[in-house]
């Protein structure tokens, strides 16, 4: 192991945790420092709202610290059964589940839709948990081209399915480019081969959409269009977990079959009670998406002027590719010694020779908060 380790240390791909001794924000204490905080999925910046923390505070009293139990054995609540209820509507769909993260809602219900002999096709750059449950479900897995459906559609016309299932997997908003996926054309070629679509909404949900219901818009796509809707809370809602929602027959699949949700403790119903305070907000203060792309565009142009390479991203996440493994990490430390706090992405969670700054925005920041942004990544630029 020490081998391996050292290794990744010199290839500078070695990881290290930073202990924050603050609460979420966009500011935060790291090491003694204070820092504005550039690299959160808090977008909205609910994580430490009071409305939602008053919320979690009577979510403690009613119902205590934790579960206790599986959903399937007595740690389902009344609580949790609202907020299932309350996703299912917010997203438009019949039924909705619970899960203790958007890691154990993606592996759990890819794992339970296919199996050996069935296919699963992805885009190549969707997120671990994505990849990972195409991997284990022990259905025949291939990557397709990054948002390429006519690459989609040529892989799926050279199977033979027979009665076999045929899964296509994708996010809808991409974590580390912050591209989106084209729902509609997917949705089509997904159709036409009479594959299941799923989408993983962890980054769209409460930042884009009406009143924040993100890509996958249940007006024009229906279970009918995207079988399978993935949602997490952990981001724009402020709060912990993960979900799964679709038809009442997705749903009671997930219940039997799906091994990460039968055996987890359920989240504490506490969480659901802030979460579904945080639902309410998301939905109501559209203010709160504005800023966001108000945020985002003024970002993009000032980076635009300071000659940043920026993926086509109209998202709250904006990386700065540098390619090199180690600039990034220099380029972190730098911004860092300017008070800002910005994570360096380096391979494998990004191909090789793609290593960026990823930064990140919450409707939270101020316009002195970006224009200090502007001014760090112009004077460390030339590092």
């Amino acid at each position: 192991m020490k081998t391996a380790l050292d290794e990744r240390e010199q290839r500078g791909l070695y990881r290290r945790r930073r202990t924050v001794a603050s609460a979420q924000g966009r500011e935060l204490v790291v090491n003694g420092k204070q820092l504005l905080n550039f690299c959160s999925n808090d977008y909205l910046g609910l994580a430490n709202d009071e409305r939602v923390r008053a919320a979690f505070k009577q979510g403690i009293d009613d119902w205590g610290a934790g579960s206790g139990a599986a959903h399937l054995v007595s740690g389902h609540t009344s609580a949790h059964h609202e907020l299932e209820a309350a996703l299912a509507d917010f997203t438009g769909r019949p039924c909705a589940l619970l899960f203790t993260s958007g890691y154990a809602a993606n592996l759990g219900t890819i794992d339970a839709l296919v199996g050996n002999g069935d296919h699963v096709l992805e885009d190549r750059l969707n997120h671990a948990s994505l990849l990972d449950g195409g991997l284990i479900s022990g259905a025949r897995f291939q990557r397709y081209r990054h948002r390429d459906t006519e690459d989609l559609a040529g892989k799926l016309e050279q199977l033979k399915p027979a009665d076999k299932r045929v899964l296509v997997v994708s996010d809808g908003t991409f974590s580390m480019d912050g591209t989106t996926c084209d729902i509609t054309a997917t949705a089509e070629v997904t159709r036409k081969h009479g594959a299941w679509f799923m989408v993983d909404e962890a980054h769209s949900l409460g930042v884009t959409g009406d009143r924040g219901r993100g890509l996958v818009d249940p007006q024009q796509h229906g279970t009918d269009s995207v079988q399978i809707l993935i949602g997490t809370l952990g981001k724009a809602f402020g709060t912990q977990g993960g979900f799964a929602a679709g038809s009442e027959e997705l749903i009671e699949t997930l219940i039997q079959q799906a091994r990460t949700y039968i055996y987890s403790t359920a989240l504490p119903a506490a969480v659901a009670v802030a979460t579904l305070a945080s639902l309410k907000i998301v939905a109501e203060e559209g203010w709160r998406r504005e800023r966001l792309a108000e945020l985002t565009g003024r970002f993009r142009k000032g980076a635009r002027e300071l000659g940043l390479e920026l993926p086509d991203s109209s998202t709250p996440i904006q990386p700065v590719i540098l390619g090199d493994e180690r600039h990034a990490l220099q380029m972190s430390a730098a911004l860092e010694e300017l008070g800002l706090m910005i994570t360096p992405i380096r391979p494998p969670t990004v191909p090789a020779g793609t290593s960026r700054l990823r930064i990140t925005f919450t409707a939270a920041h101020t316009d002195d908060d970006l224009q200090k942004l502007l001014i760090g990544l112009a004077t460390v630029s030339g590092i």
